[in-house]
């Protein structure tokens, strides 16, 4: 089997593994709503869609029409990093129960999570979000993906932590 075909497959299976949490983030999302929660930041979130549904596309056709080598020890390397990733963000997806989704909803008195990942990183979900966005397309050396997604979720992740952080302060 070619590495795209085996590429393809990878990237298949986190798109399936983030219509997963989507599923979680939407059920998640409707209990926060029902207990008074209030969302905060709609404004960046489509941006935000289209641009995980970037990485994935970007990262298929930059394989499939740039045809880059794959390099074994980076492949291997990165995949170890995608694998992380996905640990990392179950571990946080469990750790803050029905309070994660993918959305900045905050229920008004309810206690902000200190356990698992967050003892020790303040927004460890943006963590995994940002290794996986380099590592998976670097697993076929797809570097023009993962440095464009790189650097516009950068942008990103600080239009998204300034919003979360103000959300927990004000309803906390």
């Amino acid at each position: 089997m070619s590495g795209q075909i085996l590429f393809t497959v990878l990237v298949l299976a986190v798109a399936s593994e983030r219509v997963a949490e989507l599923a979680v983030s939407r059920r998640n999302a409707a209990w926060s709503l029902a207990r008074g929660g209030v969302e905060a930041g709609r404004g960046h979130y489509p941006f935000m869609v289209v641009l995980h549904t970037g990485l994935l596309a970007g990262a298929l056709a930059e394989v499939w029409v740039r045809r880059p080598d794959a390099v074994a020890a980076l492949a291997w390397s990165m995949l170890v990093l995608v694998a992380a990733a996905q640990a990392l963000r179950w571990w946080c997806i469990a750790t803050l129960g029905r309070q994660w989704n993918t959305r900045v909803i905050v229920v008004p008195g309810a206690p902000r999570v200190t356990g698992g990942p967050y003892r020790r990183l303040p927004h460890p979900n943006y963590a995994a979000v940002a290794v996986e966005g380099f590592a998976l397309p670097l697993v076929h050396s797809a570097w023009v993906t993962a440095l464009v997604f790189t650097l516009l979720n950068g942008f990103l992740l600080a239009v998204r932590i300034r919003t979360e952080d103000a959300a927990l302060t004000r309803l906390a």
